[in-house]
C-alpha cells in the first residue's frame, strides 16, 4: 500500500482532535494523581494503623493489578451497582487513581528525605500538624520530586491508548475509527506514532530542564 499524502491531509484534523483530548485527559489525570498521591502518602505515614494499613493495602492492590482491568471495572462493572460514569470521567478517575499509588511512593521518599530536625523545629515553634505539613515539610519535599513526577506524567500520556477500550475518543481511538472506515491503516497509525513521539520528546526536553533546575530525586 502506497503512502497517500492527500489522505494524510484529510485525516490530520480528526487525529489532532484526538490528540487534544488525549492531552486534556492526561492533564486531568495527572492532577488527580498528584493530589490523591499526596493524600495516600500522608495517610500511610499515620501513626494510627487503622488508617495506615488499609491505605497501604489499597495502594498495593492498585499497583498490583493492570490499569486496563481497573478501567473496565470502573466503566463496565460499577454501573451494575448504580454508579454510571461517562467514558471521560471513568478514564480520568482510572488513570488518576492508578498513578496516584505510584506518585504516593515518590512523595513518601521525598518526605522521608526531609531532615528530622525540621519536624522537631516545627514542634518547638508550636506549629500544628497541618501547619507543619503546609509550611515546613511539603515545600522542602516537593521540589526534588518534580523530575520523578514528570516521568510518571510522560508514562501516563503513553498509556492513554488504553482508554479506547472504554470508548474514549482519544488519539488511538480516532485513528482506529479512521482506519476502519477507510480500510487504510498505514497513514493513521503512522501519524499516531509521530504524534506520540513528538509530544514525548517535548516532554523529555522539559523533564531535562526540571532535572537541571532541581537535581535528580535522591540527591
Amino acid at each position: 500500500m502506497e503512502w497517500d499524502w492527500a489522505f494524510v491531509a484529510e485525516i490530520t484534523p480528526t487525529l489532532l482532535q484526538g490528540l487534544k483530548l488525549t492531552l486534556f485527559i492526561t492533564l486531568l489525570s495527572a492532577i488527580v494523581a498528584a493530589v490523591l498521591g499526596l493524600v495516600l502518602a500522608i495517610a500511610r505515614r499515620s501513626s494510627n494503623w487503622l488508617i495506615a494499613r488499609p491505605v497501604g493495602a489499597f495502594a498495593e492492590f492498585i499497583r498490583g493489578t493492570p490499569l486496563l482491568v481497573q478501567l473496565y471495572f470502573i466503566f463496565y462493572v460499577l454501573p451494575d451497582i448504580g454508579i454510571v460514569l461517562s467514558p471521560l470521567v471513568a478514564g480520568v478517575i482510572g488513570m488518576g487513581l492508578h498513578y496516584a499509588t505510584y506518585t504516593a511512593e515518590v512523595y513518601r521518599a521525598g518526605i522521608e528525605n526531609v531532615p528530622k530536625g525540621q519536624w522537631e523545629a516545627a514542634r518547638a515553634t508550636n506549629l500544628t500538624i497541618p501547619q507543619t505539613w503546609q509550611h515546613v515539610i511539603i515545600p522542602q519535599a516537593v521540589p526534588p520530586m518534580i523530575p520523578a513526577l514528570a516521568n510518571y506524567l510522560i508514562a501516563m500520556f503513553k498509556e492513554t491508548p488504553l482508554l479506547s477500550a472504554i470508548t474514549v475518543l482519544e488519539l488511538m481511538n480516532q485513528a482506529k475509527s479512521v482506519a476502519n472506515s477507510s480500510y487504510r491503516y498505514i497513514e493513521p497509525m503512522t501519524l499516531v506514532g509521530v504524534f506520540f513521539l513528538a509530544t514525548s520528546l517535548v516532554s523529555v526536553v522539559m523533564l531535562r530542564a526540571l532535572e537541571h533546575r532541581y537535581g535528580r530525586l535522591g540527591k
